[in-house]
């Protein structure tokens, strides 16, 4: 009789253990009702407005875990502070990793910021995803096999898109560049470089500052000193504003491309006043909210519903709150391919086998794809120009591949 009860318990404990293949794999950041993801973001610090980034993820997470989950499991965000400081995103992403023991990082914002803790990530086994940079050398699967850039165009394919749009329109044209001393800023300069080649040296007058300057204006005027027709402004929002507003002050009026990190109203253009601002070009690849074009649009209408009842007091001309939208989405079909195999290799196969997935806020044309050697998820933009009231996108999709 006590033989036969202890197949039986044999029995039972092989049906639990099967119908749970988490709980008996112990993966990290995982229980039977709960997923575990981390990120850090600068909700203090120069760069603060891109903290709206954060708040939209967790928010959205937030209509997941409403909406019962992931196969089950609620997800747990857990976003932390960093001040945009390299040496705080380590800190805090070790308390992540080591105390909160997530499954992955999400979204961490800044390129000096991923970089700082992307071999951290690799050691520990830590799958790195759709990180908040658009740096091109995260690409490189060889240097970072644990990573995958997030639902946005490289910032060096931007920067060849404007090179060439700028001789398109100018074959003569000398370029001033105003970039962030950091890999950042540097991906510009590389991918103006890739355009003019040997030339780059004769045409090119760069200018850098660091993200603790006060001010950008000595460098402004040190550019226009240059003779140069062609601005490219390679800044986070506080400097872009500076930079359109002192270029404005001082009667410069080059053709100005902005990088697609700060075209936001409130953050930018406001700031450095509409008429400062009309007639510069930069690149999309979501749909802006505010674009008359998308009034009766399905997704726009799907992404209001969302900002109504999780974030009923943010900025809809804020896109951040989109590029939260788009990553969550992203993230979420990763995890819902993983099913009840949340390990690490296999989180790392799903979000490296993406296949052309459609995000409703993303431009038509342009979805989301990755594979064993591709983590660039999205390599499509369409230039736009500010009117004086709201930007005008213009041209076919293209890509500076």
């Amino acid at each position: 009789m006590r033989l036969e009860l202890g197949f039986k318990v044999i029995a039972l404990a092989g049906l639990i253990a099967a119908a749970t293949p988490c709980l008996a794999q112990n993966y990290p950041g995982v229980t039977a009702t709960e997923i575990r993801i981390g990120q850090t973001m600068p909700y203090s610090g120069p760069v603060s407005a891109f903290g709206v980034l954060g708040k939209g993820e967790v928010a959205y997470f937030k209509m997941v875990n409403d909406r019962g989950g992931i196969n089950g499991r609620k997800i747990n965000l857990i976003s932390l502070d960093d001040g945009y400081v390299p040496p705080k995103t380590v800190e805090q992403t070790r308390r992540l990793v080591e105390s909160d023991e997530v499954a992955l990082i999400f979204s961490t914002m800044g390129t000096a910021h991923n970089t700082a803790i992307a071999k951290y990530l690799q050691t520990k086994k830590v799958p790195q995803l759709f990180l908040a940079s658009g740096a091109s050398k995260f690409g490189d699967m060889a240097q970072y096999p644990m990573s995958t850039m997030g639902v946005m165009a490289p910032f060096r394919y931007e920067a060849r898109l404007y090179a060439r749009y700028a001789l398109q329109k100018n074959p003569a044209a000398k370029f001033a560049i105003l970039s962030q001393n950091d890999d950042f800023g540097r991906d510009y300069l590389a991918g103006v470089r890739d355009v003019l080649g040997e030339k780059y040296d004769s045409l090119v007058t760069a200018a850098t500052y660091e993200v603790v300057d006060p001010t950008i204006d000595s460098q402004i005027v040190k550019l226009k000193s240059s003779g140069a027709d062609v601005l490219i402004i390679a800044a986070t929002p506080k400097f872009a504003a500076q930079s359109i507003r002192k270029a404005y002050e001082i009667g410069w009026r080059p053709m100005t491309f902005l990088t697609n990190v700060s075209v936001w109203l409130s953050t930018v253009i406001e700031p450095a006043g509409l008429e400062a601002s009309t007639g510069i070009i930069s690149s999309a690849y979501v749909k802006d909210p505010m674009d008359p074009a998308w009034k009766n649009d399905p997704g726009v209408a799907q992404w209001r519903a969302f900002m109504a009842k999780y974030m009923p007091d943010g900025d809809v001309r804020d896109q951040n709150y989109v590029n939260g939208f788009n990553n969550g989405m992203v993230l979420e079909h990763v995890l819902k391919a993983c099913g009840d195999d949340l390990s690490t290799a296999n989180i790392m196969h799903q979000a490296l086998a993406i296949k052309d997935l459609e995000l409703p806020m993303l431009l038509p044309g342009i979805k989301v794809n990755t594979g064993p050697n591709d983590n660039l998820p999205v390599e499509q933009m369409q230039f736009m120009r500010f009117t004086g009231k709201q930007w005008e996108r213009f041209g076919d999709l293209l890509s500076g591949n």
